[in-house]
């Protein structure tokens, strides 16, 4: 019978060592602020199927201050979260060829950043013009 133990990998914390390990961490993490705000959504969903009183209620609850402070922290954490994912995005994609020459990573990242903003400004408009 073989006397060798197997390798066994440590845990104590080799990603750190790796600064591309260490920002894809980051954007994982910053993932449970994007299921956490979904969550609150849904939630918000369910109030306004139970009635305008449930929906008035959920809505003051979140003029709360430590609302207000989660939803700024969650719009940091998702912004920097939609960053990585466009930055991680021509990484990960087939080739894009334009006029005979590939699209620069750049150039993948900058468009879908704009279109994200373009769309984000586009549902604002939308959202503000129904509330008047």
């Amino acid at each position: 019978m073989n006397k060798r133990r197997p390798y066994v990998r440590s845990m104590d914390g080799w990603w750190k060592k790796n600064p591309f390990f260490v920002e894809y961490m980051i954007h994982e993490a910053t993932a449970l602020f994007v299921a956490a705000y979904a969550g609150i959504l849904l939630f918000g969903l369910l109030r306004l199927s139970q009635g305008e009183a449930a929906w008035n209620e959920w809505l003051m609850a979140l003029k709360n201050p430590w609302y207000i402070g989660f939803h700024l922290l969650a719009l940091v954490a998702i912004g920097y979260h939609t960053y990585t994912w466009f930055k991680i995005m021509p990484r990960t994609m087939p080739p894009v060829i334009v006029g005979g020459q590939r699209l620069s990573a750049w150039a993948i990242t900058g468009s879908g950043l704009a279109v994200a903003a373009a769309a984000s400004a586009a549902l604002l408009g939308l959202v503000w013009g129904m509330a008047r």
